[in-house]
């Protein structure tokens, strides 16, 4: 796939990235709360990645 992709599409996977990150984030307490440290920050961890490369992509698709 060429990197220079549909400006589009871009900006829709850039979007449920960032929705998906975001569900991460949220409910990653709740691994905390179930005295399961690692699993919530490898939560955290994926979520954060995610959440960048979402934001990424939605900056690639803006119109210049």
């Amino acid at each position: 796939m060429p990197l220079g992709g549909d400006p589009r599409r871009e900006r829709l996977v850039g979007l449920l990235l960032l929705g998906v990150a975001a569900v991460l984030v949220v409910s990653s307490p709740t691994w905390f709360a179930g005295d399961r440290q690692v699993v919530g920050v490898a939560q955290l961890a994926v979520g954060v990645l995610l959440a960048a490369v979402g934001t990424l992509l939605l900056r690639r698709a803006r119109p210049r």
